[in-house]
């Protein structure tokens, strides 16, 4: 499990899950690694949990959690509320050949929320056109942020910012780095191997890198260049 700043691409931090546990309590324990006054928290919808809700708001953080089709119960009450009522606010993107139109609406947390400190639930709905071909995707959202510092704009930016994080670090290290396919799977190597990768990702974001394969190329081209990357960053 890795924590990664969304403002920088830096990964702040990572903790293996051990053999006998999951990814659920191991994010909790690495957040316990972090100030996180003051800071927001976002998180893969499997880690929209009660008791994670709780350890970030004791922390005196805020959290995003969205909740999806794998919370069937939650997912139905969220859907359930009366979104046709509420305004919308819209927001359009283009580029790499696809139009991308998110649509957002809050509404203040019902009583029968159980996650600590909820004041807003939000419902996202995202519509991409590629080729002629549309797909919509209707996410839900519970966060600790009160309307003044999350007003609706400001929350779908946290969101979408979180599902960047599959294109900065995930897609990296899956294909760039093709990390599934490593023979290196014994002892604590897989942890070491994995936090490598997370510094070099970091050096390279923060000399303000945007495609780390074509990076690597260049600083492999002369053994001088990651020198001074590190000596630098």
């Amino acid at each position: 499990m890795a924590a990664l700043d969304h403002a920088t691409g830096v990964v702040l931090g990572q903790l293996a899950t051990a053999a006998k546990s999951n990814e659920i309590p191991t994010v909790r324990t690495l957040l316990t690694a972090f100030e996180v006054h003051a800071v927001v928290i976002t998180v893969d919808a499997m880690h929209t949990q009660t008791d994670t809700a709780t350890a970030i708001v004791a922390a005196g953080g805020d959290y995003v959690f969205t909740v999806k089709g794998n919370q069937p119960t939650l997912y139905a009450q969220l859907k359930a509320l009366p979104w046709k009522d509420v305004p919308s606010h819209s927001h359009v993107q283009k580029g790499h050949g696809r139009r991308a139109h998110r649509a957002i609406k809050v509404l203040t947390a019902p009583a029968w929320i159980a996650f600590a400190g909820a004041t807003q639930v939000a419902q996202i709905r995202r519509t991409v056109t590629r080729k002629g071909k549309k797909t919509v995707e209707v996410v839900y959202v519970i966060t600790s942020a009160d309307h003044i510092a999350a007003p609706p704009p400001v929350l779908a930016a946290w969101v979408q910012s979180h599902w960047g994080i599959e294109n900065r670090s995930h897609w990296v290290r899956d294909v760039t780095f093709d990390e599934d396919r490593s023979q290196i799977r014994t002892g604590n190597a897989p942890h070491v191997m994995a936090c490598l990768r997370n510094t070099a990702i970091s050096l390279l974001r923060l000399a303000g890198t945007t495609n780390i394969a074509a990076s690597l190329r260049h600083h492999a081209a002369a053994a001088e260049r990651p020198i001074n990357l590190v000596l630098t960053s």
